[in-house]
C-alpha cells in the first residue's frame, strides 16, 4: 500500500517572493486559525487567493463563513479572488461539483462584488498549479 505523506494546515504566516514576468510579487500566507487578524491585511492586497481542504467535509461551513467575510470586507470589495480546492487528488473527495454545491458558488459568485475565479488544485503533485500562476499572470502582472 503506497501511503502519501500527511499534510499539516498553515497555522502561523509564510511570506514567499515569487517574481512572474519580471515582477516580483509577495504572497502572504495566512493560516484559517489566524483569521482574526486578516482584516488588517486587507488594505496592502492586491488580490486574494482562499485555498479550500477539499478533503476535510468538517471545515466546509467554516470555510465558507470565512470566504463570505472576506468577500464582504470594505477593502477588498474590487480586487480579484481565487478560490482554489485543494488536495483534489487525494482519494475520497467530494467532486468538484458536490463542494461548489455545498459552498453554494453560484450564489456566491452571483453576488459577489469581485471577480471570482474558482480552480482546482494538488500542491502535492503540481497538477493545477499552472493554471494558478496564469491567474496570478493575468491578475498582477499588467
Amino acid at each position: 500500500m503506497d501511503l502519501l505523506p500527511s499534510t499539516l494546515p498553515t497555522v502561523g504566516t509564510n511570506l514567499t517572493d515569487l517574481t512572474l514576468k519580471r515582477k516580483k510579487l509577495t504572497i502572504r500566507e495566512l493560516g484559517g486559525c489566524m483569521s482574526p487578524i486578516w482584516p488588517s491585511y486587507f488594505k496592502d492586497c492586491s488580490s486574494v487567493m482562499f485555498m479550500v481542504d477539499s478533503t476535510n467535509i468538517a471545515q466546509v461551513s467554516s470555510s465558507c463563513i470565512q470566504l463570505l467575510s472576506l468577500l464582504s470586507a470594505e477593502p477588498l470589495r474590487s480586487v480579484s479572488v481565487l478560490i482554489i480546492f485543494n488536495k483534489r487528488d487525494m482519494p475520497c473527495i467530494m467532486s468538484l461539483t458536490e463542494i461548489k454545491s455545498l459552498f453554494r458558488m453560484d450564489d456566491i459568485v452571483a453576488s459577489a462584488t469581485q471577480p471570482i475565479t474558482i480552480l482546482e488544485l494538488s500542491a502535492r503533485s503540481g497538477q493545477g498549479l499552472q493554471d494558478v500562476l496564469s491567474w496570478l499572470e493575468s491578475v498582477i502582472v499588467k
